[in-house]
């Protein structure tokens, strides 16, 4: 089995907070250390997540300031530019604001992927109150 069997994820959550205030939990590691995982360190765009007893290393594809942000680990060896995004969408109109979170999974375990980003972000907007 391939990287490239992977299926592409994407959740969408309600947010009522500022883009500025949930852009840095996804993006600092003092932010995302709150609700991703256990700790993190960053040195320049190479970031180190720490959950119990394992490490995961990732890489700061691309990011825009209070919209989107995206990471790619370490051992992904797919095409994909990214490995996992979190992108802020405000409509204008309403002013309502979505959190995007896009993901990449093995088929099988797509809805287990569902139900941890769900169970995180959960945790992501009890920690702002949003």
């Amino acid at each position: 089995k391939t990287m490239s069997d992977r299926v592409k994820i994407s959740l969408e959550f309600p947010i009522r907070s500022s883009a500025a205030m949930i852009y840095s939990f996804l993006s600092t590691p003092s932010g995302l250390s709150e609700w991703f995982c256990d700790d993190v360190n960053s040195r320049g765009d190479t970031f180190t997540f720490f959950w119990n007893d394992s490490e995961e290393i990732a890489h700061l594809v691309k990011k825009k300031q209070n919209q989107f942000i995206q990471f790619k680990w370490d051992h992904d060896d797919s095409k994909e530019k990214f490995s996992f995004e979190f992108r802020i969408q405000f409509d204008e109109l309403t002013g309502a604001g979505l959190l995007v979170v896009t993901d990449f999974a093995e088929e099988e375990e797509e809805d287990e992927m569902k139900l941890l980003w769900e169970s995180q972000i959960k945790t992501l907007l009890r920690t702002i109150g949003s």
